[in-house]
C-alpha cells in the first residue's frame, strides 16, 4: 500500500482539514496525468476557452498583458464600454498592459475597473487604500498610475470595500445594458479559489444554480491555505500579517463573464511551486462548487500559465 496523504489522514492533524467536498483521490489522478496532456480539452470546456502554455515568466506577463490591452482596444474601436473584473495576484501583466496601450495610444475612458477583492475584518472594513497590503494601492501602483494620462478616470474604478463591493452587480448589469462586455481577470488559489470565493462555501447552498447566485460577500473567511498561499506570495512568509478575512465578488459576478484571462504563474524557483495541483485541477476535475476554479473553463477565454507547472507532479527534494 502506498504511504501518502490518503493513507495516513485518518487522526493526523489534517483529518478534516481539507474541504469536505474535496475528492482526494480524484484531484490525486488530476495531478498524475502526463504533463504535455495538461491542455487536453475536456468535454465541458467551453468551444472558446483554451489553455496557453508559456516557456517563461516574461512570455506569461506579455502575454497576458497582450490579451488585457487587446480588449480594451477592441472595446475603443467599437466604441462601447468594457467592464473588468480585476485581481492582484498575478500582477506582472499589468506592466505590459500599460505598455501596448501606451504603444498604441489607446485610452482607457471607457473603461471600467472592479477589484475582485480585498482583505478585510470580520465586518468587512478594509485596510486603508495607502497601506503596503491594500490591493487598492498595487492597482494603482501597477495599472492605472502608469497609464498616466491614457488611464481609467477615478470614478470608474472601484475597489471591494464595504460601501462599494455591494453594488458591483448593479453597475456591472446597467453597463451591460449599454453594450459593455464583462472580462474577468484571475488567478487561481492554492484551493483552487477565484477572487476570495473559497471551496468550503459551497457547504451554504442547498444547488448549484443557489451558489452560482451569489455576487459577494463581506468579511469571508478565509481557508487556511489561502491565508498561508498569500503569506508565501505577498507577505514575505510572515504568516502574522495575513487577514483571516476578506471581501470578494461571487460566482454571480464572475461567472457572467463574457470572456475571461486567467493565468497561473506560481513557481517558486528551483523546481518548486505552489500551484500545479491548483492549475491541474482546474482544467481537469469536473465542475463543482467544492473547486471553484473548476467553472471557469466553461467560459469563453484563455488561461495563461507557466509550462514547468504542468510538472510531472512528482516528488524532487528540495
Amino acid at each position: 500500500m502506498a504511504i501518502n496523504l490518503m493513507s495516513t489522514i485518518k487522526g493526523s492533524l489534517l483529518e478534516g482539514f481539507f474541504p469536505e467536498g474535496w475528492d482526494l483521490k480524484a484531484l490525486d489522478e488530476c495531478c498524475s496525468r502526463p504533463p504535455d496532456t495538461i491542455a487536453r480539452r475536456e468535454s465541458w470546456w467551453n468551444k472558446s476557452f483554451e489553455a496557453v502554455s508559456c516557456e517563461s515568466l516574461g512570455d506569461f506577463d506579455t502575454m497576458m498583458g497582450h490579451e488585457i490591452a487587446k480588449e480594451i482596444a477592441d472595446a475603443k474601436r467599437r466604441k462601447k464600454p468594457i467592464a473588468f473584473i480585476l485581481p492582484v495576484g498575478p500582477m506582472g501583466m499589468y506592466r505590459w498592459a500599460v505598455y501596448f496601450l501606451k504603444e498604441w495610444g489607446v485610452d482607457c475612458k471607457h473603461v471600467h475597473g472592479f477589484n475582485m477583492d480585498e482583505w478585510s475584518d470580520a465586518k468587512g472594513s478594509t485596510l486603508p487604500a495607502n497601506d503596503a497590503g491594500a490591493f487598492q494601492n498595487a492597482m494603482e501602483g501597477a495599472f492605472y498610475g502608469p497609464l498616466g494620462k491614457l488611464t481609467v478616470p477615478k470614478a470608474q474604478r472601484h475597489f471591494a470595500t464595504r460601501q462599494q463591493l455591494p453594488s458591483y452587480g448593479e453597475q456591472i448589469r446597467a453597463l451591460k445594458k449599454k453594450g459593455a462586455k464583462l472580462v474577468t481577470v484571475f488567478g487561481i488559489g492554492r484551493v483552487c479559489h477565484i477572487a476570495f470565493w473559497e471551496p468550503h462555501f459551497a457547504a451554504e447552498y442547498k444547488s448549484v444554480n443557489a451558489w452560482k447566485q451569489a455576487e459577494f460577500r463581506l468579511g469571508a473567511r478565509l481557508h487556511p491555505l489561502t491565508i498561508e498561499q498569500n503569506a508565501i506570495t505577498s507577505f514575505k512568509s510572515r504568516t502574522t500579517l495575513v487577514p483571516t478575512t476578506a471581501n470578494t465578488v461571487g460566482p454571480g459576478l464572475f461567472l457572467k463573464s463574457d470572456r475571461i484571462i486567467g493565468g497561473a504563474d506560481g513557481s517558486l524557483g528551483r523546481g518548486m511551486m505552489w500551484q500545479g495541483m491548483s492549475l491541474w485541477a482546474t482544467l481537469h476535475h469536473k465542475p463543482t462548487p467544492w473547486i471553484p476554479s473548476t467553472f471557469m473553463p466553461t467560459l469563453p477565454g484563455r488561461l495563461f500559465f507557466l509550462k514547468e507547472l504542468a510538472g510531472p507532479l512528482e516528488a524532487e527534494c528540495n
